[in-house]
């Protein structure tokens, strides 16, 4: 964050400064754990469900934090503090009136239904060769984590790149009044949340957000292969550039192909030229991704060459998404637990399910996942054609973790032609002991479910039954 004193912060948060404070300067960064204190760092003490933040205050303040955000009343009415009446409302627009002060900054929005977070992770990268770029870590994408992003810029940063998500409509046009976008990229309009929203057109109204916030001289960056995305361009005055494999797109994908890693290799197309690009990245679902970092950075200024160079050196940033790891015995993990919708399953399962076929068959491919959350009435008949599509895709066995992932199984067991195995587990330490029976070398294992499944803890624990880490000491990144 710029230093700011707290009758600067008062003034643009609508607070009021405690006596004798008026004169301190918070000049580091903004954290809302109290553990996370430097010196000079200005504390937001923050109301949650099991703590109030405003208890730790004082805690923050002797490990050198130059003041404290909070809600009144403070328990210690002498600490250096801005109280305000809405914490959450007041870190919102802290940010908002630090950014207004950075007008060298261009802000990148990101939202879709899936490969949010991938995509954001690809576009900081990029931009990072045209200047110093800030993005948000892993899903900070709320309205929480969006406004500390924000405060994470300062007189050097260039590039802005923000995750937006939203639980309704009218979520991402808040997080647009914080951090107004020049460019916004919509990825897909998907079934994650459907559940939450009542349908897909209520999803696509809510993403479609984020364009309509976007100014004259914006671009809007459009998926052409999703009809609801495209269809966005409607919605706003900035520019449209659409990318996708669709013929027509101004950024696309041509001459496709997929390593034994599952490691896509493509010519860019760009109105500029096209160029040759070797992603680091596993799955044919990073195309997609990648070009909309490509697409976002050709409005940015940057060069297809340029481009292309920095999406081949990405690799991932953020953990528990497409991370490939071979264990001492040959069998490869790929942990895509973080989180799980319809849409994002499918291009998992068929990363692995090539994988596997690449091993010339002497791998199998396996899958062990957890439930997918939040899809409402849909939840049943979803999670059975993820099921189906586990079996006509070839897989050896199908693991489903808990309860909720049951109907998995369901629909592997309607596709009469396959005849791999269907296990039904209770937890995560059931299903290590289950495919740990099965599994041989050369075989690929998927493991991926929805964030309160916790499926991650399946992956560490198939990871440290065949002695931790694989021989490289890391993931294949």
């Amino acid at each position: 964050m710029i230093p700011l004193a707290l009758t600067e912060i008062a003034q643009i948060t609508g607070g009021e400064v405690a006596p004798g404070a008026g004169g301190v300067v918070a000049a580091g960064p903004v954290v809302i754990d109290s553990r996370a204190v430097t010196p000079g760092a200005l504390f937001v003490a923050l109301r949650g469900e099991r703590a109030d933040g405003r208890h730790f205050a004082a805690a923050a303040v002797a490990a050198g934090a130059a003041g404290v955000l909070a809600e009144r009343p403070l328990d210690d009415p002498g600490l250096p503090a801005v109280v305000v009446d809405d914490a959450v409302a007041a870190l919102g627009g802290l940010a908002r009136g630090v950014l207004a002060r950075l007008p060298q900054v261009t802000v990148v929005g990101v939202t879709g239904s899936a490969g949010k977070t991938s995509t954001k992770d690809l576009i900081a990268q990029v931009l990072e060769r045209h200047g110093p770029t800030v993005a948000a870590k892993g899903s900070f994408n709320n309205e929480i984590g969006h406004p500390l992003t924000v405060l994470r810029a300062d007189s050097g940063t260039r590039h802005l790149v923000l995750e937006m998500g939203a639980r309704g409509v009218g979520h991402i046009a808040y997080l647009c009044r914080i951090a107004p976008p020049r460019i916004g990229a919509v990825l897909n309009v998907g079934s994650a949340h459907i559940g939450e929203f009542g349908g897909r057109e209520m999803i696509a109204k809510a993403k479609g957000e984020l364009v309509e916030a976007l100014p004259p001289d914006g671009a809007a960056v459009l998926n052409a292969d999703d009809p609801l995305v495209r269809a966005m361009a409607a919605r706003t005055d900035a520019e449209v550039v659409t990318f996708g494999r669709a013929a027509d797109a101004d950024v696309r994908a041509v001459d496709e192909s997929l390593d034994d890693r599952g490691r896509a290799r493509f010519t860019l197309v760009t109105p500029q030229g096209a160029v040759p690009v070797a992603l680091r990245l596993h799955g044919s679902h990073a195309v997609g991704n990648a070009l909309a970092a490509a697409a976002v950075a050709l409005r940015a200024g940057m060069a297809p060459e340029a481009i292309a160079a920095a999406l081949s050196q990405a690799g991932p940033v953020s953990r528990w998404r497409m991370e490939v790891e071979e264990r001492p015995d040959g069998v490869t993990i790929v942990n895509d637990a973080y989180n799980a919708n319809p849409e994002s399953m499918r291009a998992a399962l068929d990363a692995v399910a090539h994988m596997a076929r690449a091993a010339g068959g002497e791998g199998r491919a396996f899958a062990a996942l957890g439930e997918m959350a939040e899809l409402g009435a849909r939840s049943v008949a979803e999670h059975e054609k993820i099921g189906q599509h586990v079996a006509r895709s070839g897989f050896a066995g199908l693991v489903a973790v808990g309860a909720a992932a049951a109907p998995l199984l369901d629909g592997a067991r309607q596709v009469g032609s396959w005849t791999g195995e269907c296990v039904q587990v209770d937890d995560v330490g059931a299903a290590v002991t289950a495919l740990s029976e099965r599994l041989r070398p050369r075989d690929v294992v998927l493991v991926k479910g929805s964030r309160v499944a916790g499926m991650e803890r399946v992956a560490q624990g198939l990871l440290a039954a065949a002695g931790g880490r694989g021989a490289d000491g890391g993931a294949d990144r």
